[in-house]
């Protein structure tokens, strides 16, 4: 019996006939197939035989770098995932180069995008050829990073620029504007795209997006959600498959409509120790009075829970108001909260812009005389404001909680402290950017080059 070669438990491969110069393999003997990570997954035909296109990110540090692979189909499993859900794999075979040696495997195509490596050589791949030693890195060929660099030039794209696309509904709208202006300042090329004219296929091989008369939408680096309440389900739905197609999504579609839903956005924060003022939600009209004594009585706030802007959010004065009011509401089935009015906030309340973790600007918002309702589109006027490293903390915390990449908090003080009204996933951006002079279009670009690792 000859002696088997000894690797480790990371190995650099080579595939020549994938035109792959050199991709890091996680070496697996718990593991039948070895497997890939790919991307664009499509079935076509040659001749009488099925093949496959598919697209590899061989560098871990680097999405910028696709390589286009095409190899014959040879065989399409069932494979259970490490979380335990079964879903059909594509399988291909091809040579690999291993140090000296060159020999054909089998590799399943599979979405690696969360592992570490881009690779994993199984038990089949190493059976009879080699022997692992778990403890050992690199044993039969180890490429230095500026060999690896020099390997991958020809892919590296001259451009420096990402592309982006702003999600959205009007392309008129200042905070749009901005954005794009910012993004097109940085190099980035940026395109606008109206949520309801976009649509998608479903497909587990070959899933897509396109936009009015037929255009696919690929190659887009990130996207920038902006998606107005009234498209809220269907936009979650296309940012989902920009996420499944491999697209960076500044905020996420479960983000999102988790800041929508307000009910459920107020159990999150008050499960996560995050102060608002006392609320009450009732199905019955029946318990009406108790809920209005829950929440400490007239004057109360009563909330559509898809309000936003100030619009659907009504101040009752007394008692005998707020039951009218909720009563109303309850009669045609609509789903409200109902919360206590903090009146020595004085129709004022704090919005912070936070982006990727941090307050980069707040502002207070002052309401206009006879009104309670602070909003910039209800007529408040904005102004600079030094907020408490108690009001800042709370702002990251609320973004946090709701995972928001880009959030606009809205606090309000109160004799108990700082208090969370609201979160809101597509803040505008005119009022905070004219009263603190601050460029937050191009803060919220910075951090989308920040996340993909882009130097501009």
């Amino acid at each position: 019996m000859h002696e088997l070669k000894v690797i480790g438990s990371e190995e650099w491969c080579v595939f020549e006939h994938l035109g792959i110069p050199a991709i890091k393999a996680r070496v697996d003997s718990g593991a039948k197939t070895s497997s890939i990570q790919a991307t664009n997954i499509k079935v076509f035909t040659k001749g009488t035989q099925e093949w496959v296109k598919f697209e590899v990110n061989p560098l871990q540090e680097n999405r910028s770098i696709a390589i286009e692979c095409q190899a014959r189909l040879i065989d399409r499993r069932m494979v259970k995932s490490s979380s335990g859900i079964s879903e059909e794999r594509l399988v291909v075979r091809t040579a690999v180069t291993l140090g000296a040696d060159m020999f054909d495997i089998e590799l399943t195509l599979a979405n690696r995008d969360t592992m570490e490596f881009r690779m994993l050589l199984g038990r089949e791949a190493i059976s009879g050829r080699y022997m692992v030693n778990p403890a050992l890195n690199y044993q039969v060929q180890d490429f230095e990073d500026s060999e690896v660099n020099t390997k991958y030039t020809p892919y590296f794209k001259e451009k420096t620029g990402l592309k982006i696309a702003l999600l959205a509904s009007n392309p008129q709208l200042y905070s749009n504007k901005r954005i794009i202006e910012a993004a097109e300042a940085r190099g980035h090329e940026i395109v606008f795209l109206n949520v309801e004219l976009a649509y998608m296929k479903l497909d587990a091989h070959s899933p897509e997006i396109r936009y009015r008369g037929g255009n696919i939408l690929k190659e887009f680096d990130a996207v920038i959600p902006r998606i107005k309440p009234s498209v809220t389900f269907y936009g979650c739905a296309l940012i989902r498959q920009f996420d499944n197609l491999g697209v960076y999504c500044q905020n996420s579609a479960e983000s999102i409509s988790q800041s929508r839903d307000k009910l459920f956005a107020s159990q999150l924060f008050s499960k996560n120790d995050i102060h608002i003022p006392i609320t009450g939600f009732a199905k019955s009209p029946m318990d009406t009075k108790d809920l209005i004594k829950m929440v400490n009585g007239a004057p109360l706030i009563i909330k559509l829970l898809e309000s936003t802007q100030g619009k659907g959010v009504v101040l009752a004065e007394t008692n005998k108001a707020a039951e009218s009011v909720i009563n109303a509401f309850k009669s045609v089935n609509t789903n409200i909260l109902v919360q206590e009015f903090i009146k020595e906030a004085n129709g004022q309340d704090i919005r912070c812009f936070v982006v990727n973790g941090k307050v980069v600007a707040s502002m207070q918002r002052q309401a206009e005389k006879g009104e309670f309702r602070a909003n910039i589109h209800q007529g408040g006027r904005a102004s600079i404001i030094k907020i408490t490293s108690e009001e800042r903390k709370l702002a990251q915390k609320a973004a946090k909680v709701l995972n928001l990449a880009v959030a606009g908090v809205d606090i309000i003080r109160s004799n108990k402290g700082p208090l969370l009204l609201e979160v809101n996933s597509s803040p505008g951006l005119e009022g905070i950017e004219n009263a603190t002079g601050k460029d937050i279009a191009n803060t919220m670009i910075v951090a989308i080059e920040k996340k993909l690792r882009v130097h501009v």
